[in-house]
């Protein structure tokens, strides 16, 4: 499954490299890309676990920029 969520208060390019390293270790996720100039957080990822797995990718998310908002 894929879908592309907007990001909110993504200050920079190098968080942005940083939450996509982060969550492509995500066991489950099969392709990500974080765009700071977007604002996007594309994920394709397993769909019979596509909310635990989200539930990790804004855990990572936080870690590297607390004020970081995923719009789902």
């Amino acid at each position: 499954m894929k879908k592309v969520y907007r990001l909110e208060n993504l200050d920079c390019a190098n968080c942005a490299a940083k939450m996509e390293r982060g969550i492509g270790k995500i066991d489950g996720v099969s392709a990500v890309s974080v765009s700071f100039l977007t604002q996007k957080l594309t994920l394709e990822a397993d769909e019979a676990r596509f909310e635990e797995i989200m539930d990790q990718v804004v855990k990572v998310c936080r870690k590297v920029e607390p004020d970081c908002r995923i719009i789902r």
